[in-house]
């Protein structure tokens, strides 16, 4: 009697608590999906905030991007410019101006008895190759500019540069230098002047702080150009 007292006090208390969490569960049946929907809106209100902002961070970083290649179309013309106008000075079309130095070329004997100097193409090329070699920037010869390419040879018996005569001695030649002391300096114990002096030539040199020399009047000549046409593959 007792056992069984035992037993069915237990199927109760077990009945109970059943009836106990059933009744808890009816009395709040909405709770767990009513708190994931909540989530899950404020779950999608963060998305669609950083949806937002990574088509705000886009924009920004399309228009940083196209100021970059603006910047950069623009230092290539930039580029280009200076170039053309590297290109130009070098080829001596432009006016140059800066400190150097002046050699005055004169006979070494004027009036005296003996052959008149003749100052070969080889003594002046001679003399221009160690000018730019001790750091001449650029070189006039009797209002001649003088680039690396410029012809310097004897034509129908007279000393030519770019094609035109020099005149007779005395004649001067200009250098300007990015460092003209230095140009001074090398050229002063230059074996040059003992070189002209053999050919009756005397050669003196001053500094000058302030030298202009003309553009060149020759023409630049280009070789026939033609537009490259692309391939088939070539985009």
């Amino acid at each position: 009697m007792k056992r069984t007292t035992k037993s069915f006090t237990l199927i109760s208390v077990i009945i109970g608590f059943m009836l106990a969490v059933q009744y808890q569960t009816l009395q709040q049946p909405d709770t767990v999906d009513t708190r994931d929907e909540w989530q899950l809106k404020e779950r999608l209100k963060v998305e669609q905030e950083a949806q937002v902002h990574l088509l705000q961070e886009e924009r920004k970083y399309r228009r940083q991007l196209e100021g970059y290649e603006q910047k950069l179309q623009e230092g290539k013309e930039a580029a280009l410019q200076e170039t053309v106008q590297e290109l130009r000075e070098r080829a001596g079309l432009t006016e140059k101006t800066g400190p150097g130095i002046r050699l005055h070329l004169a006979p070494l004997l004027p009036g005296g008895v003996g052959a008149v100097p003749v100052l070969s193409p080889q003594l002046l090329q001679r003399l221009v190759n160690e000018l730019y070699t001790y750091g001449a920037g650029a070189i006039q010869i009797a209002d001649q500019r003088i680039v690396l390419t410029t012809p310097i040879r004897e034509i129908n018996g007279r000393l030519s540069v770019n094609g035109a005569p020099l005149p007779a001695l005395p004649m001067d030649i200009e250098v300007i230098s990015g460092d003209a002391q230095k140009l001074y300096d090398r050229m002063k114990v230059s074996s040059s002047f003992d070189y002209f002096a053999i050919d009756n030539i005397e050669l003196t040199m001053t500094k000058e702080e302030h030298l202009i020399l003309r553009p060149s009047s020759r023409p630049v000549r280009l070789p026939e150009m033609r537009e490259v046409k692309k391939e088939s593959g070539d985009k």
